[in-house]
């Protein structure tokens, strides 16, 4: 099949309502099923305009790559992550050009393999303590217990802390925030922001709350001057020489990413990891094959982060749950600069969204694109296909930082849950998406867990 950039020059269609509102508001009742119903209407390059502005939505592998790759330079960050900063400061989620390259490269060594590697015996002791209070045959919130159990493991490898007294404080201080996306995607929110109406007070209280916990840490680490090997040292003994300099953060900088820090490694893992107990309670065979390379790699004993290249099954799984379920459902862009591919003009201002919901389950690079089938991760299977048929991380220079440590957190703590316990579906298991900035499930994740005893 040739790729767009071989074909010839391509239309952009899409939707032209009489209401200009109407996309706008139809992607924010529900982004999935729009975006769904746009390509199988228009293909792979989608174009509108809505209030003045031109949207561009790229659902093929090419345009993916050449979008966050060949021409990240063109683009800043999308509305939703703009918005955010309000919360999340300027960490590396929403800063941009070179103080962001300069924030990555202070930041890179943290997330050094053998750091990651370190960070995974506390991924298992939290998962193992964590499990203690579960009882066979009772029907949990995974959803809920997967949130608590990474928030533990980000507070204990961000400031090798135990935050369980300040994590009811951080969680709702999240959650507020993760629901700015229905907010940010209004129009003139902008302008919006500065009124005192409830989403906006809502949102000051979930800053103030973030930088009473997070500034206490800071300040308390510097006070002692203790270096724990943890994050938060790194942060603040990180120096900028390369630039000619030994410039370091500053506190507000520090507290900037370790919030954005937070957030991509609670939240994100712990979407990804219920959405696989959820599909594993589906499929009870594949949850025994799981458990036969877990009895071979592992024993009786739990795992430990040298297993981690052992669990090849574990790491397919944990591969397919986040095609059928992205943790990141979209990835959105503004044009800083016009440029022309695929025969279409971006213009300036234009906002650019690619999707890994469309993407992953597009069945041109995922036949039957439904189907949970963990064999589509083979070595021979992932060759197949064209390598952005499947962005869980994003790519480029805004692809996840903390990439490593999402896969290793996610198959350890895989491995940890799925040796000693089984999920299925029952009458309390009420599944809807609610996609904000993550994908979410929108009624928690109840599933009976019952305790192995083979």
């Amino acid at each position: 099949m040739s790729s767009p950039a071989q074909s010839a020059r391509i239309t952009a269609r899409g939707p032209r309502s009489i209401l200009a509102l109407s996309p706008l508001m139809a992607m924010r009742r529900n982004p999935l099923l729009y975006m769904e119903e746009l390509h199988r209407e228009y293909g792979d390059l989608i174009h509108y305009r809505t209030l003045g502005r031109e949207v561009f939505m790229l659902f093929h592998p090419d345009m993916t790559q050449d979008m966050l790759v060949m021409r990240s330079r063109n683009h800043h960050q999308g509305r939703v992550m703009q918005r955010s900063r309000k919360v999340l400061g300027n960490g590396l989620l929403t800063s941009e050009d070179a103080f962001h390259l300069r924030q990555r490269r202070l930041i890179h060594p943290a997330f050094h393999r053998q750091r990651v590697f370190s960070y995974g015996r506390a991924m298992v002791d939290y998962g193992e303590r964590h499990q203690q209070n579960w009882r066979s045959g009772g029907v949990l919130d995974v959803y809920q217990e997967m949130m608590r159990l990474t928030l533990a493991i980000v507070g204990k490898t961000l400031f090798d802390t135990d935050v369980e007294r300040d994590s009811r404080d951080i969680g709702q201080a999240l959650n507020t925030f993760m629901h700015l996306f229905k907010f940010a995607v209004l129009p003139f929110s902008e302008y919006l922001e500065r009124l005192p109406i409830p989403p906006v007070l809502r949102l000051k209280k979930a800053r103030a709350q973030i930088d009473r916990i997070i500034y206490r840490f800071i300040e308390e680490r510097l006070r002692t001057g203790e270096d724990r090997g943890d994050l938060l040292s790194m942060l603040l003994a990180a120096e900028d020489t390369e630039a000619g300099g030994h410039d370091r953060m500053d506190n507000d900088q520090v507290r900037d990413e370790c919030v954005t820090l937070i957030l991509a490694g609670h939240e994100t893992t712990a979407n990804a990891l219920t959405w696989t107990f959820f599909l594993l309670a589906q499929h009870p065979e594949i949850a025994e094959r799981l458990k036969k390379e877990l009895d071979t790699v592992l024993g009786e004993r739990a795992p430990q982060p040298e297993d981690y290249p052992n669990l090849k099954y574990a790491e397919m799984v944990f591969s397919e749950s986040m095609r059928l379920y992205p943790p990141a459902w979209g990835i959105a862009r503004t044009v800083i600069a016009p440029y022309e591919a695929f025969g279409v003009t971006f213009p300036k201002d234009a906002i650019i969204l690619t999707s890994q919901w469309i993407t992953h389950r597009d069945p041109r690079w995922h036949p039957d694109p439904l189907r949970f089938d963990p064999e589509r991760w083979t070595p021979e299977a992932r060759a197949s296909r064209p390598k952005f048929s499947y962005f869980p991380f994003g790519a480029g220079p805004r692809q996840c930082i903390g990439e490593s440590f999402a896969w290793m957190e996610g198959v350890l703590l895989l491995a940890s849950i799925a040796r000693k316990w089984k999920f299925s579906i029952v009458p309390q298991t009420k599944v809807e998406l609610m996609p904000l900035i993550t994908l979410r499930p929108k009624h928690g994740m109840k599933l009976r867990v019952e305790q192995r005893k083979d």
